[in-house]
């Protein structure tokens, strides 16, 4: 019984000893800072993703919403915008 113990001591200080050394390793390789900007560069663009794609949405259900006269108009109203531009560069 008391060798049993000892084994089980010696393999539980062997764990924290060895176990502990393989965590801190891949912690410090990941402590660089190239590599955190990558992240932190790959969060934001993802988020830009889901903002741009929210923005999407809401255009889409604002328009939904509205008239089809409001809808014809505002169209109108854009076409003759760029016609007036056009016109005016070529001045």
């Amino acid at each position: 019984m008391k060798l049993r113990t000892i084994l089980q001591l010696f393999l539980l200080c062997g764990l924290f000893i060895f176990g502990g050394g393989s965590v801190e390793s891949s912690y410090a390789q990941d402590g660089s800072v190239a590599k955190a900007e990558k992240t932190i560069a790959k969060r934001r663009k993802q988020e830009a993703k889901v903002a741009k794609k929210e923005a999407k949405k809401s255009k889409k259900a604002f328009w939904a919403r509205q008239s089809k006269e409001a809808r014809k108009s505002v169209k109108r109203n854009q076409k003759r915008q760029r016609k007036a531009q056009r016109d005016a560069k070529s001045w």
